[in-house]
This record gives structure tokens, sequence and C-alpha cells, in this order.
């Protein structure tokens, strides 16, 4: 696990003004590769890379890693689990190191970019053919490591973040596109970033970069076309609970090999306590990791968590926080981002992963899960809408009701109620409209009131999505999951505060066999109209304790609303959202925003709190970026 780095210039001019930054870009990455840095340079070429030592922690295998001829040299950021079994196969080249890393190289030289179909892993990597002149990217299946690209008409640059972009002074305009996304969602899902010029590269894709320019990416991969709900499955529920069994089992296993000291997150939800009984049952004195709020008595889920670690005898570690040790964390998190991203979740992640790498350098943890196995609430809305009965449109012939009573999510009655208002709007659109407006915080045209931009930027984003949604199957919402929340938000957010703590996450249910496996099955087998999860937790449920198999499934948030009374009145009033400042910025509506904060003030504010935290977390990214007078 480690950050990388490089520029490919198409001018003598570029390479004079361009390739010495390279030093300062490979420093920006220092929190993501701790152990060790590197890089390598030529007349018109330049990769780097900052290493986090996991799997062979000798400097024999830090980065760039170049064959015994030097033609090809080497920087990646990730890991390859099923690495040994491409050494057995490989097993002519002469081998210096115990590394994935000299395994990778060594696939690539002998298979080209047809060795990415074998990689089981997660990974970004960068291969410069010194004697070709071509300079060769690639990202994993499923977006679980990161790469960024700028390029203009003199040079490409790639990076593990954007920090290591800015660093080769690229220019910085903001792209309004990505910025109505992101006031949609709360996060900028790839291709877009919040810069003009600037792109994600796409999941399981890869391209070639030679003096001649940037070839087309291609994609190497695709999850599999998912079953009708209608088609006869193509095995007994009996059957797939035990294949799935044994694939997750197989799955952890590749994941528990390490040079370094390792555990588990251990949330107390299924997903994480799966993966830690999978993983005790592997691994001897395993180390377990949780998080506990004091004063949040309604997301503290350590009791479901020490009762997994008791099972297993694992050596557990809660760290339970006050809301002034979240406080104190908040600033530290939000600033290591490199764009806007507003899932609060994310400084839950932060902490967890700063306590976890006090004791370890990898973690297991139970992402994917949701959006594989049919987790979230939107789900069972989606399987409703698709099979309706009276219950269905009752809720939806009773939305004035609904509209009238007080909404929040921090009580059962009142997010209950928001909850079912939210599925009586959603009865009236299309499927492919129905999934953006449930994925979104802002609805487009809630947007398009806060800000003040051209009436286009609205139209765009969600069909880039939804194009493959026509509502016949649950597989469409999860597929789309897969490219959309997966990837923008629960990966981009997990990769980014552990990597902002030097930890390594590691996610099984990503596997690719595991996922292709899933999209197989109908929908029926995942979830009913009643039931997340199902195929999930009828295949585990013998290794949890009642209590953890049973429970509601429980998020986390953190407490904007009391801080927004307290700790942060005064960032936002006096300074974030002040007036004056809003109308000198020229980006939002005045009085759109002084309704939101008038509306926090209300006993139904909905959602009002996260829209708000969206809006602070721009500025303050705003203000780190683009104003001198930055202060808060």
């Amino acid at each position: 696990m480690c950050g990388i780095t490089g520029i490919f210039c198409f001018s003598e001019r570029a390479a004079q003004q361009s390739l010495h930054q390279t030093a300062a870009a490979l420093h920006t990455l220092r929190r993501r590769g701790p152990d060790s840095a590197g890089s390598y340079q030529t007349e018109q070429v330049a990769i780097a890379q900052a290493r986090l030592a996991i799997i062979d922690t000798s400097d024999a295998a830090n980065q760039p890693f170049a064959d015994p001829t030097g033609r090809y040299q080497m920087v990646f950021n990730g890991e390859i689990f099923n690495f040994q079994e491409l050494k057995q196969q490989l097993s002519a080249y002469e081998y210096r190191t115990h590394s994935d890393t000299e395994v990778l190289l060594y696939a690539y030289i002998h298979w080209g970019e047809k060795m990415l179909e074998r990689l089981n892993g997660f990974f970004t990597i960068a291969i410069y053919d010194t004697l070709r002149h071509e300079l060769f990217l690639a990202r994993d299946r499923y977006g679980v490591k990161p790469l960024l690209l700028y390029q203009d008409e003199e040079r490409l640059i790639f990076a593990s973040e954007m920090k290591a972009l800015l660093a080769f002074q690229i220019p910085k305009k903001l792209n309004y596109e990505s910025l109505a996304l992101y006031f949609q969602l709360h996060y900028i899902p790839a291709p877009y970033s919040i810069l003009e010029g600037v792109v994600k590269m796409m999941p399981a894709t890869y391209c070639r970069v030679t003096a001649k320019g940037v070839q087309p990416p291609q994609t190497y991969y695709q999850i599999p076309a998912a079953l009708s709900s209608v088609t006869p499955a193509p095995l007994s529920y009996a059957e797939a609970q035990q294949d799935l069994y044994e694939l997750l089992d197989q799955a952890v296993a590749r994941r528990l090999v390490a040079d370094v000291p390792l555990g588990c997150f251990l949330s107390g939800g299924i997903d994480s306590s799966i993966i830690t009984a999978l993983a005790a049952q592997r691994h001897q004195q395993l180390n377990t990791f949780s998080i506990g709020f004091k004063d949040q008595a309604f997301y503290d889920e350590t009791r479901f968590a020490l009762q997994v670690a008791e099972r297993y005898k694992t050596n557990h570690h809660a760290f339970v926080l006050t809301t002034q040790d979240l406080y104190e964390q908040l600033y530290p998190a939000i600033d290591y981002l490199d764009e806007p991203f507003a899932d609060s979740s994310a400084l839950a992640v932060y902490i967890l992963s700063q306590q976890t790498a006090q004791k370890v350098k990898v973690a297991l943890s139970g992402d994917g899960a949701d959006e594989l196995l049919a987790g979230y609430n939107k789900h069972i809305a989606a399987y409703r809408f698709q099979h309706p009965k009276m219950l269905e449109r009752i809720v939806g012939l009773l939305q004035p009701i609904w509209q009238k009573l007080p909404q929040n999510r921090h009580s059962f009655w009142g997010n209950k109620v928001r909850q079912l208002d939210k599925f009586a709007q959603m009865s009236q659109f299309s499927p492919a409209e129905r999934y953006w407006r449930m994925a979104v915080w802002n609805q487009p045209e809630q947007v398009q009131e806060l800000m003040q931009l051209p009436h286009n930027f609205w139209q765009k984003g969600a069909a880039t999505y939804t194009n493959n949604m026509n509502g016949k199957t649950l597989n469409e919402t999860l597929l789309t999951d897969f490219r959309l929340v997966l990837q923008g938000d629960m990966l981009q957010k997990v990769d980014s505060m552990s990597m902002a703590n030097s930890l390594e996450v590691r996610t099984p249910f990503l596997d690719y066999t595991v996922v292709d496996f899933v999209f197989s099955l109908p929908d029926y087998y995942k979830i009913s109209t009643q039931r997340s999860k199902r195929l999930l937790v009828d295949s585990f449920k013998h290794l949890l304790p009642t209590d953890v198999y049973n429970r509601p499934k429980h998020g986390f948030e953190v407490p904007l609303a009391q801080w927004f009374r307290a700790e942060l009145h005064q960032t936002i009033h006096q300074n974030l959202l002040q007036k004056d400042f809003i109308k000198q910025q020229g980006l939002f509506n005045p009085i759109f925003v002084e309704r939101l904060l008038q509306k926090l003030q209300t006993n139904n504010m909905g959602d009002t709190p996260v829209h708000i935290w969206a809006l602070l977390v721009f500025q303050n990214w705003w203000k780190r970026y683009f104003s001198d007078s930055y202060s808060i």
C-alpha cells in the first residue's frame, strides 16, 4: 500500500519546467507511504512512490522496481493477493524478493495488459517501458485505489491524490459540473473531479502514454450481466449459501497474508462480524478494533462488537469517544481531503484508522457488502417498487400526512416518517430517476436554487450512472451502486481516511470471485420486501451471536446539529456561511443559505444539518485552495 505519482512530458519545455517538481509531489504522499520513498527519471518521464511496506518489508522490495535489464520501471499502490499463484505460473523468472511487486512486474512482462485479468487484488499501476518510451497505467476492478490524471498539450501527470497533482503547479479552476454533482451526492464520483482538467481514472481500465499522446482508455473487466429476477436460478438457495460461504472464506484467507501485524475492523454490524469470524478461524489472537460513542447511545454498537470478540477470543480494542473527542479530530480529517467530501461518517473512519494504526498496519473491513448483497433501505424500497402490494400503495396515498409530521435522522420515529415520506415521493418517478432521487441528498432543482450557475449543469450527471436501469431487476440498482456509491463514497472514504493514518484496509467482499458469483444470482436470493441481505445472513448466521444478526442496521452520523448550535456556531455565522462572504464569493444564493440556517432552528429540520455540513465542507476546502485570506 502506497502513494504513487509521475509525469510524462510531450515537449522539452514541459520537461524542463515540470520534472523537478516530482520530488515535491512525492513529498505530499508521505502519509500514504512513510516507510520509504523513491523515484526514477529520464529526460521526459518521472515516476515515484512513497511506500507503506506490507509484504517483504526489505529494502530490496522498494519502488520504483525494475527488472534485471532495467528496461521496465514500475511503481504501484495496492496488494496482489494471488501473487503466490502467479509466481508459480511465472517460475521461469529469477526472483530477488518475496514481494508481490516483483511478481506483478514479471506478469506484465510476460502477459502484457492481459495480466490484469489474472490479478486478484486492488491496485493502481504505472509501468514505464524505457525501450518503447511508453507508460502503462491501470486501475483495479472496482476502484478501491484511486488514480487521478491531469493532461494538457505538453504533459500527462498521474497521482494517488490531488495534492500531488497540485505540486506540479497545474491550474486550479473549479469544475462547476462536478460542483453540481457534489451538492447532490455529497461526493464527486469518477470520472469527475472538483478541478477542471483533472479526471479520476475509471475502475477496470488501463491506458498507454507515448510521445504522441495518451491513448484512449480500455476496459479489461465488467461485472457479468445480472440475471433477471424471473430467470430460474442457476443453483438452489442452499447451494448458493454454501458457495458464498466458501468464496468469502477464501477471500478472507487471501487477505490474511502480510509480513506485518494485522487485524479487523469490528463495528458490531453483520458485515464486519462475518469477516472477523472467518479471519479468527484462520488467525490466532486476531486483533479487532471498534469505536463507541459515549454521548450517542443510538449509534453505539460496542456491545455487539464485544459479543463477537468474546466468541472468537480476539484481542479486542474498543475506543469509546465523546462528542468532544469527535470534534477535536474534525479539522485534521477534513483538511486531509483534496476535494469536498461530505459523508460525515468519514470522521469516524479517520479516528478508527488513527487508533488502529497504533497497533497494526493492515485491517480487514466489511466494506462492499451493502452494495453487493442489498443492505440499504433503498434496496428494500426498490424491491417493493418492483413488487408493489397494498401496503406500498397506501404509503403513497398518505404522502400529505408524512409531509406534515416531524422528520429527522436522530430518533426512531422521526427517521421512520422521513423514510415513509421519501418512499411516497419516489413512487411517481421512472426507475432511473427514482434511483437518482434516492441516491442524492439534494434534488437537482434544490441544488439549482442553491447555486448561481447556468441551468444546463443540472441536466448532466444522473444519466451517466443510471443508463442501465429499466426497473426489471434489483441487480440493476446494485450494479449502479457499484459504479456510483461504492466507488465514489464508500471506497473513497476508507482510502483517504485510512491512508491519512498510514493504514492499509482490505475488503474481502470485493474479491472479484465473490462479486461475480453474487451478481449471477436472482434478486429474491438477496432480498425480500421485509429483509435485506437475506443470502448473507442465512449463509453466516451460525457464526454470529443471535443479537448481532437479528438487530436492525445502524449507520453512524456525526452530531452535526449539536455542533452547529455550539462549537461550529461562530464558524458558520462569522466565517464560512457569513452573508457578506457568501455574496463576495458569488457561488451560492444567500437567500437560500439563510433559509437553511433558519430551518436548523425548527423541530422539523429533516436533512438540513446534512445540507449545511456539505456547504461547510466545501467552504472549508474552498478557502484552503482558493482564498488568500484563509483562516478558521
